[in-house]
């Protein structure tokens, strides 16, 4: 008995989306246009509702098709996770790869880095997310997620793969105006910009005198007169001169050797922010996931070592 759903409509189907129009899907696929738009009739028939808008200049997903498309490429991307499990298909990455990053981070490492990895690996399609808070990891939404901090959650894997840590950073105009503090009180008496992301407390900053058994921890509550969920948008008001901000050393690396920003109370420490790529278990053994985490650890130690003189 036939079901209204083949499984060679999958590929099908998810090559006509990528493409974005009947005629590329058409010389995607080495056939007609008019086979191609058969094909898709044939489709929407057994399934009985519309799954693409079509109109002479464009075509667009309608509701129903931005779900089957959804589910296409998860159940494609199962298969080939399959065929690596068994021994079917080559080491070679390909596939689509989700891919999710915070948007700072995300915007000014993570697209520069998949960029040279789909050179690399043309085989593999990439879908780049970039939110304030990650997936939650319970959700089939992302293969890798770039994030600041190990997820407490022993359901995915969580890979080290950069140090990364959170500085307090001034521009020379401000502390000269203000001067620079000395201790971590201080800070109470100075406008620091917030940033309110991921579960972290807001208006906290807590700073660290000391390792090991004589090290002791301020919690300063700050104040200030600017706020933002974007932390491209907190640096950029760093930089204006508008107060002290706590970032994290990738960010803002690059303005404290040009002299753009200074560092403020240096000898204390604050918390860490290394960098993990976390991914469900399951896909630990795909190639294009291990390809993907691979390149993006290797990219990132390289950039640290050159940053260091």
């Amino acid at each position: 008995m036939s079901t209204a759903i083949q499984p060679s409509d999958l590929g099908f189907f998810s090559a006509i989306a990528s493409a974005g129009s009947l005629s590329a899907a058409a010389r995607e696929l080495g056939i007609t246009t008019p086979a191609v738009s058969k094909h898709l009739a044939l489709m929407e028939s057994r399934v009985g509702v519309s799954l693409v808008n079509r109109t002479t200049r464009r075509m667009s997903l309608t509701p129903e098709g931005e779900l089957y498309l959804e589910h296409a490429r998860r159940i494609l991307s199962e298969i080939d996770d399959m065929e690596e499990l068994i021994g079917v298909a080559k080491a070679t990455p390909k596939g689509l790869l989700r891919v999710n990053a915070t948007l700072g981070f995300g915007r000014s490492h993570v697209a520069p880095l998949i960029s040279k990895f789909v050179r690399k690996y043309p085989q593999v399609e990439v879908q780049l997310q970039l939110s304030v808070n990650p997936p939650p990891l319970t959700e089939d939404s992302f293969d890798v997620c770039i994030r600041f901090g190990a997820p407490p959650d022993t359901r995915v894997i969580a890979r080290h793969i950069a140090p990364n840590r959170r500085l307090l950073c001034a521009s020379p105009a401000y502390i000269a105006k203000h001067g620079m503090p000395k201790v971590p009180n201080d800070l109470t008496r100075h406008n620091c910009i917030g940033i309110r992301q991921g579960e972290e407390a807001y208006g906290v900053w807590r700073m660290t005198n000391g390792k090991g058994r004589n090290a002791s921890t301020e919690a300063i509550k700050i104040r200030g007169n600017l706020t933002t969920n974007d932390g491209e948008i907190a640096v950029n008001w760093a930089l204006d001169g508008h107060g002290i901000l706590m970032r994290a050393e990738w960010d803002i690396e690059r303005y404290l050797s040009n002299g753009r920003l200074i560092q403020v109370l240096p000898q204390y420490f604050t918390p860490d922010a290394d960098i993990h790529a976390v991914y469900p278990q399951r896909h630990q053994l795909a190639a294009r996931v291990r390809a993907f985490v691979d390149f993006v650890a290797l990219s990132l130690s390289q950039q640290a070592a050159s940053r260091k003189p």
